[in-house]
């Protein structure tokens, strides 16, 4: 009995020690806020110089965008559409990269489209609201400014095709396209180079890698559909 007694009070202290040792490790370790802060602080010269980029070309795309005409209800439609459509298109992957990055079956494209008929500005805030839900898609979030370069620039780069408008020169769009495409993967390429540690020439050709063939897919998409998407989404607008 004694022996019973004892063996249940060794038990009852190991357990209290443990939760006192959880309750310290828990006070010890720092908030959430506490951890962003210190990340804010050892942010390199180099990250801020990249913030000074991103936030000079939105003021590029807005001030080109308040060119394209006020939003309206079918614009709106069209841009939810196109998020949409981007979203789903998006899921059906034919090749996934390790480290994030796949080959689709043109997800950029509803996007492209959108830019090329409502201007950049435009095209610009739907890519962005269309990189939030790639993030939620299963994303990697080391800080915000990988965030932003990963997920919201490098999407809102897909804007870029309303710079080459043109109804005159329809092969404009394909340039438009490639001139997007390749905003996004010196997004993608700076992301890889600042925030995981990768050399400049590996993070490129990453990105190139699955970049490349979705460009291609969507330029091929383009020539078939683009031209009678285009004339009824401007008439729509």
């Amino acid at each position: 009995m004694m022996s019973l007694w004892i063996s249940t009070a060794l038990a009852d202290t190991e357990a209290t020690v443990t939760d006192l040792a959880a309750e310290a490790a828990a006070q010890a370790e720092p908030t959430w806020a506490q951890t962003a802060v210190e990340k804010f602080a050892e942010t390199p010269m180099g990250v801020w110089i990249g913030v000074l980029v991103v936030v000079a070309l939105g003021v590029v795309l807005l001030a080109a965008g308040k060119t394209a005409g006020k939003w309206n209800a079918r614009m709106i439609a069209f841009g939810a559409l196109s998020i949409a459509l981007s979203f789903v298109l998006s899921c059906v992957r034919l090749y996934r990269m390790p480290q994030g990055g796949s080959v689709t079956p043109g997800s950029m494209l509803p996007i492209m489209l959108f830019s090329a008929a409502y201007g950049a500005g435009p095209g610009a805030l739907v890519g962005l609201l269309y990189g939030v839900l790639q993030y939620l898609q299963g994303g990697w979030f080391a800080n915000v400014w990988q965030f932003a370069l990963d997920y919201l620039l490098a999407f809102a780069a897909l804007g870029l095709v309303g710079l080459f408008r043109s109804d005159k020169k329809p092969w404009l769009l394909y340039v438009g396209m490639v001139v997007a495409a390749l905003g996004r993967a010196l997004s993608a390429t700076l992301a890889g180079i600042l925030f995981w540690d990768t050399a400049p020439l590996a993070s490129l050709i990453y990105n190139g890698t699955y970049l490349i063939p979705d460009t291609l897919i969507c330029i091929l998409l383009a020539v078939l559909i683009a031209p009678r998407l285009l004339r009824e989404m401007r008439r729509a607008g």
